[in-house]
C-alpha cells in the first residue's frame, strides 16, 4: 500500500467545515489531501495530478455527486471513490455504486468507520493492480510490456473479453516515463458514433446544435500522458480515418475549431477481435491498422492457461473476503476442481464475478460446490429459454441469504432497491424491510 499512499486523497465537498474535519482525519491517518469545493474544480484538479483516491459528497453545487461521479469514470478510469451520503438515502447510496463508486459511507459516521472504508478500498486498489500469473506466456507478456513501457512504442493489446486487457494496458503506463500525468481510457463500443468524434476531439461552442459551451477532448485531457482507445475494431471508418491523420501528424482538431492543437500522448490500443481480418473484410482501415500494430500483444483466454485458476481464485477470495467482511479461508477439494474444469467464456471478468456470488453465499470457512452453482443453474435456466424464472430465482435467493435486505441484494446482484421491489411486486412475493 505504500506507493498508492505516496499519491494524495482528493476531498469534494461544498462545506468548509467538512472539508477541514476530513482533511485532519485524514492526515491523521497518514494521507496528504488536496481540497476542492465542487466537482468542477476537481475534475480539473484529476487533470493536474494523480490521486490515491477520491473522497466526495454527493449534494453539491455546479455538479451533483453522481454527474461527478460519471465524469470521472469516463475521464479517469478507475480511481477509486469513496462516497459520502447523507443519513436516510440508502437506495441513493446504491445508485451510487452502479455508477462506478467503490464504496460509500453514511453520514454521521466516525473516525474508525472512515479510517476502515479507506484502508479497505487502498488494500483493493493495491491488489487490483498486480498482474496475478503462474502462466508462462502470460510471464512472457509481462516480461515484454515490462521493457517497452520506457519507451513511447504504441502498443495494439488483442484478447477476448475479461482477459485483462485495460489492466495491463495500466500497468505500461505506470511503468512509463508519463506515470505522473493522466491515463486517459476511451471505451469505443460504448460511445454512439455521433458522440465520440467530440468525446475523443472536443468541440468549440456553437460547433453543432446542443454546443452551449467548448469541450475539451479525451486526447488533450491525457496531455503528456497515455490514452487507452478500448474496443478500437468498433470505431466507425470515418472517425478511424481521423484518428490515422492524429496518429500521423501528431494533432488534433476540434468540431468547429479553426486551428489544429499539437497533442504529447502515447497511444494503446485493445480489441477482441482479429482486426487483420477485419481489415481483409473492409471493416478497417489497414493504414490505420500499421499505425496501430507496431508493436502486438496477444493475451491468451483464460480456458488455455488453467495454472492461473487457482492463483486468482484465490486472489478473489482474499479480496472479497476483505470487502464483505467474511472470513472465508479456502476452498473444498470439489469446488477447485469445478473451477478448473469450467471454459470460462467471460475469462478473468467471470472467475471474479462467480468468486464475489461464492464468498458472499459461502456460510463457513470454505467455498463449496454449491456456493458455485447458481451462475450454472442461472446459465441452464438461460439455455432453456426460461430467462424469466432464472432471473426470479437469483433475485429470491439472494433475498433469502441476506435475511431479506434489499439493500444488501440489491448490492449483491448489481441492480437499484427500486428495481427489486418492483420484480417483489411482480412474483406477488413480500419481503419485510430490514
Amino acid at each position: 500500500m505504500d506507493s498508492i499512499k505516496t499519491k494524495p486523497i482528493l476531498v469534494v465537498d461544498d462545506s468548509p467545515h467538512m472539508r477541514m474535519a476530513l482533511k485532519e482525519a485524514l492526515q491523521k491517518l497518514g494521507h496528504r489531501v488536496v481540497l476542492c469545493e465542487n466537482g468542477v474544480s476537481a475534475i480539473e484538479k484529476l487533470h493536474q495530478h494523480e490521486f490515491s483516491l477520491i473522497l466526495t459528497d454527493m449534494k453539491m453545487p455546479k455538479m451533483d455527486g453522481l454527474t461527478f461521479l460519471r465524469e470521472v469514470r469516463q475521464s479517469i478510469g478507475n480511481l477509486p471513490v469513496l462516497v459520502i451520503t447523507g443519513f436516510g438515502t440508502i437506495e441513493n447510496a446504491v445508485e451510487t455504486m452502479k455508477e462506478g463508486a467503490t464504496d460509500y459511507i453514511m453520514k454521521p459516521f466516525s473516525f474508525e468507520i472512515l479510517k476502515k472504508a479507506i484502508e479497505n478500498i487502498l488494500i483493493k486498489a493495491k491488489q487490483n493492480k498486480e498482474i496475478l500469473t503462474n502462466n508462462p506466456k502470460m510471464q512472457n507478456i509481462i516480461h515484454i510490456i515490462n521493457n517497452l513501457a520506457l519507451s513511447d512504442i504504441t502498443i495494439l493489446i488483442q484478447g477476448e473479453s475479461g482477459t485483462g486487457k485495460e489492466l495491463l494496458a495500466r500497468q505500461i503506463h505506470r511503468l512509463s516515463k508519463r506515470s505522473g500525468r493522466p491515463f486517459v481510457a476511451v471505451n469505443c463500443a460504448a460511445i454512439p458514433d455521433n458522440l465520440l468524434e467530440s468525446e475523443l476531439f472536443g468541440h468549440e461552442k456553437g460547433a453543432f446544435t446542443g454546443a452551449i459551451e467548448r469541450k475539451i477532448g479525451k486526447f488533450e485531457l491525457a496531455k503528456g500522458g497515455t490514452i487507452l482507445l478500448d474496443e478500437i475494431g468498433e470505431m466507425s471508418m470515418m472517425l478511424q480515418a481521423k484518428l490515422l491523420r492524429v496518429l500521423q501528424e501528431r494533432e488534433i482538431d476540434r468540431i468547429g475549431g479553426k486551428d489544429s492543437i499539437p497533442v504529447d500522448v502515447r497511444v494503446i490500443a485493445t480489441t477482441n477481435k482479429d482486426l487483420y481480418k477485419e481489415c481483409m473484410e473492409g471493416r478497417f482501415r489497414e493504414d490505420l491498422y500499421y499505425r496501430l500494430n507496431v508493436f502486438p500483444v496477444n493475451i491468451p483466454p483464460l480456458r488455455e492457461r488453467p495454472d492461473d485458476i487457482p492463483l486468482l481464485a484465490i486472489h478473489f477470495m482474499k479480496k472479497f473476503s476483505v470487502s464483505l467482511n467474511k472470513e472465508v479461508q479456502g476452498f473444498s477439494e470439489d469446488a477447485m476442481c469445478l473451477l478448473k474444469n469450467r471454459q470460462w467464456r467471460g475469462n478473468v471478468r467471470e472467475l471474479e464475478n462467480v468468486l464475489q456470488r461464492a464468498v458472499f453465499l459461502c456460510k463457513g470457512s470454505y467455498i463449496e460446490v454449491d456456493d458455485l452453482l447458481i451462475e450454472d443453474e442461472v446459465m441452464g435456466s438461460v439455455k432453456s429459454g426460461n430467462l424469466k424464472e432464472a432471473e426470479k430465482r437469483l433475485i429470491l435467493q439472494t433475498l433469502k441469504d441476506v435475511n431479506g435486505n434489499k439493500t444488501k441484494a440489491a448490492r449483491v446482484l448489481g441492480i437499484s432497491v427500486r428495481t427489486i421491489r418492483n420484480k417483489l411486486n411482480e412474483y406477488g412475493k413480500n419481503f419485510p424491510e430490514v
